[in-house]
C-alpha cells in the first residue's frame, strides 16, 4: 500500500543507528550493532540466503551484530564492520561485490583486502566505493563512465585505489 504521510517500520520503531534506502529496497542497522533489510530481493539484496522479497525487516544472515553502517545500492547491499571491514551481497553482474568474481551472492560476502581499515561505505548502481582510515579511497564494479576513478575504463573485480587519492579524504559520497 502507498503511503502518503511517513508510517513506523515494522519491528524498527525504535533501535536505529542508520538506514540506507533504495529504489527497490531499504537496509537500517540497529543500535545493537544487527543489519536488517526489506524490500524486494530479485537479486537477493536483502542478504537473508533467499530472493523472497520481505515486506517486514529480516536480518542479514551473519550480521545480527557488529555492523557500523550499511548501504543499500539498486541491486545490491554493503555493510562496514566494527572491525573496519568491508561485506556485500546481491547483484554482482559488473563485480560490484568486490569479491573478485561476478557470482551474485545471497549472504554477505568479505570485499576482497577490505577485512579492516576502512571509515566508510558507499554504494552505486554497478559499483561501490569506500574511504580507508588513511584517508584514501578504493572503488570496485563497473566502470563504464570512468567511476572508479582509476584513470581507466576498466570494470575491476576486486578494490583498486582512486588516482591521486591515497590519503587525506574526508568523506565521500555515490
Amino acid at each position: 500500500t502507498d503511503r502518503l504521510t511517513p508510517v513506523l517500520v515494522s519491528s524498527l520503531s525504535e533501535g536505529v543507528q542508520s538506514i540506507s534506502i533504495a529504489y527497490f529496497h531499504g537496509c537500517a542497522v540497529t543500535s545493537t550493532g544487527g543489519a536488517q533489510c526489506w524490500g524486494a530481493n530479485n537479486s537477493g539484496q536483502l542478504g537473508d540466503g533467499t530472493t523472497t522479497a520481505k515486506l517486514m525487516p529480516t536480518t542479514v544472515n551473519g550480521l545480527g551484530s557488529g555492523v557500523q553502517d550499511i548501504n543499500a545500492s539498486t541491486y545490491h547491499s554493503c555493510a562496514l564492520t566494527t572491525e573496519g571491514g568491508v561485506k556485500c551481497w546481491g547483484s554482482n553482474s559488473h563485480g560490484q561485490l568486490g569479491d573478485g568474481t561476478v557470482t551474485t551472492r545471497l549472504i554477505p560476502t568479505t570485499v576482497s583486502s577490505l577485512v579492516s581499515g576502512v571509515q566508510a561505505i558507499t554504494a552505486g548502481m554497478y559499483h561501490s566505493c569506500v574511504l580507508t582510515t588513511a584517508g584514501g579511497v578504493q572503488c570496485w564494479g563497473s566502470i563504464g563512465s570512468g567511476q572508479l576513478g582509476d584513470g581507466t575504463i576498466t570494470s575491476r573485480l576486486t578494490p583498486v585505489s582512486v588516482s591521486g587519492e591515497s590519503s587525506g579524504v574526508l568523506a565521500s559520497a555515490p
